[in-house]
């Protein structure tokens, strides 16, 4: 080896190794199967995301939460009427009487609404919520009929009522805040105002005044 190849050596050893420009790192890094990976992810987390909300996300609707409460009414109403005339204290029938009337009526303009507005028919309201309604209302039957059967009737059907229509307020006020119509609203208020005056009734009921 020459002097001259000598020095050409030492000198291509010496040489720095040329670094890899931002524009071949970021190439990398976007052809980098982890990074597409995560991409994809993302991707169909959002998609999750998207179709949930279309599936559960009408949950809290005005015309879910109308089915539900049209449910709760007439469930209740069938109640009432069917363990009415086993009640012997004259007061609490009187105010049972009451509750029957405002349940119906309640349903019944409740109906008309979502006819005119959502064309309703009984076959919209989804399975799910009729079994839940459906399993609820066995619940209130067992109740009423294990306290007649045991000669109790009076004092389980007022403290019942009084449940049912803490609940019953409760799903019209959501409702309330959740629709936007003027005829909604009114005639929830003027239910709630009604089923209020009649929960004290019920609450405050001793077989013993009786």
């Amino acid at each position: 080896m020459d002097g001259q190849q000598y020095l050409n050596q030492i000198s291509e050893a010496n040489r720095p190794v040329a670094k890899a420009g931002k524009g071949g790192r970021l190439s990398r890094i976007l052809h980098s199967k982890f990074f597409i990976a995560g991409i994809i992810g993302v991707v169909l987390l959002i998609i999750i995301i998207i179709i949930g909300s279309a599936l559960g996300g009408d949950k809290g609707s005005e015309q879910n939460l109308s089915y539900e409460l049209k449910l709760h009414l007439d469930d209740t109403a069938e109640a009432v009427q069917e363990y009415q005339s086993y009640i012997k204290s004259s007061d609490l029938r009187s105010s049972s009487a009451s509750l029957y009337g405002i349940l119906s009526n309640t349903s019944r303009e409740l109906t008309g609404y979502l006819e005119e507005k959502y064309n309703f028919k009984d076959k919209n309201i989804s399975k799910e919520m009729q079994e839940k309604a459906a399993s609820a209302k066995e619940e209130l039957s067992n109740e009423l009929f294990e306290a007649r059967i045991n000669g109790v009737l009076d004092r389980i059907f007022a403290h019942k009522m009084a449940y049912e229509i803490t609940l019953i307020t409760n799903e019209e006020a959501k409702l309330a805040k959740a629709g936007k119509s003027e005829v909604l609203t009114n005639l929830l208020n003027e239910s709630q105002q009604s089923l209020n005056v009649l929960y004290d009734k019920f609450n405050d009921f001793s077989e013993t005044k009786n």
